[in-house]
């Protein structure tokens, strides 16, 4: 009998060990100062009053720690933390449900809060006034509403998109925490800490070459990290910075942090439409990719980075992203001699 490719007895470890990237404080929280600093002030004070602290909305976009720091919370506080998510909630009962079982000072913690059911948001409106909420018994003429004390708690929500939230669920929320794209120099850090923990000895040239091409997330940077590991225990190679540049030529990411589908994207707009503009449906179709994953994943790095433009009449390549494109076009055709 052949054995099986993966050990079931390893995998909980690899669990493990993917949640041990994660900080556990604020302490060792790397990057966001500004937040980092308002968080503190902000449990300090909860603490030294003996009450739970405000409501915390955190928005920004994905990858940045906004779970992270919801765990850090829980544990600064020293309170058990339960997780949820906005797709999970959707109708009034569901989140009647998780609220009625929170015990005093416990902290909830909502992922992708705006995509909440509006009746749930509407009874989340009371519960993080006044922790009760309103229950809807019998229907019609017998229909009476029943009122369910909670116990005090935090809501710390998260969310990527903080315009789509209802004004009235936003001001509600005690502090919200607007989380930034990375510095270069503080990827290198989370990288050197999340290196330390796989026993990879890197140096530090090699760091901030992974750093540069980390697209500003440490979540990449991290996923980035791991693939350099795998390559570099296959191939036996050096712990350089040709070894993390022959794996992410093989992951194909380049030394802006464009991968496959960002340069297949920034190709059909720089030759096949011209430079532009293109809408974004006749883009998706060019490249066999989702009009969603377009929008919501490629383009927010794409603008930031100032390769491509929107405008009213579709998406144009810039004069950078039109220099970009000739180079991976010249790369390409030089590869293939």
């Amino acid at each position: 009998m052949s054995e099986p490719l993966i050990d079931p007895a390893v995998t909980p470890d690899e669990i493990a060990f993917e949640g041990a990237l994660r900080p556990t404080s604020l302490a060792e929280f790397v990057g966001q100062p500004k937040v980092r600093g308002q968080l503190e002030v902000l449990l300090q004070a909860a603490r030294m009053q003996e009450r739970a602290p405000d409501h915390i909305l955190l928005a920004g976009p994905p990858g940045l720690g906004k779970t992270t720091l919801a765990m850090i919370i829980g544990q600064e506080t020293g309170r058990p933390i339960r997780f949820s998510s906005g797709p999970a909630i959707q109708h009034a009962g569901d989140l009647a449900a998780v609220l009625s079982a929170l015990v005093p000072g416990e902290v909830l913690f909502i992922d992708e809060i705006h995509r909440m059911a509006r009746s749930a948001e509407e009874m989340l409106y009371l519960a993080m006034e006044d922790f009760r909420i309103d229950i809807m018994v019998g229907k019609g003429a017998g229909a009476a509403s029943i009122p369910l004390e909670l116990a005090p708690f935090t809501l710390v929500g998260a969310t990527t998109r903080s315009g789509m939230l209802p004004a009235p669920l936003r001001d509600r929320f005690g502090f919200t925490a607007h989380l930034e794209f990375y510095e270069t120099d503080d990827l290198e850090r989370v990288l050197g800490r999340s290196a330390r923990l796989m026993e990879l000895d890197l140096e530090t040239a090699a760091l901030a070459e992974l750093a540069s091409r980390s697209r500003g997330t440490p979540r990449i940077a991290n996923r980035l990290l791991r693939r350099v590991r795998d390559w570099l225990l296959v191939h036996a190679g050096s712990s350089d910075i040709d070894g993390v540049r022959a794996a992410l030529e093989l992951y194909d990411v380049d030394e802006a942090g464009l991968d496959r589908i960002d340069r297949a994207v920034l190709h059909a707009i720089a030759h096949r439409f011209a430079g532009g503009p293109v809408g974004l449906s006749t883009l998706a179709a060019a490249v066999g990719e989702e009009a969603d994953t377009i929008e919501s994943v490629v383009e927010p790095f794409l603008v930031r980075e100032g390769l491509i433009g929107r405008t009213p009449r579709g998406r144009i390549a810039t004069a950078s992203g039109m220099r970009h494109a000739r180079a991976v076009a010249r790369d390409d055709t030089l590869d293939g001699v």
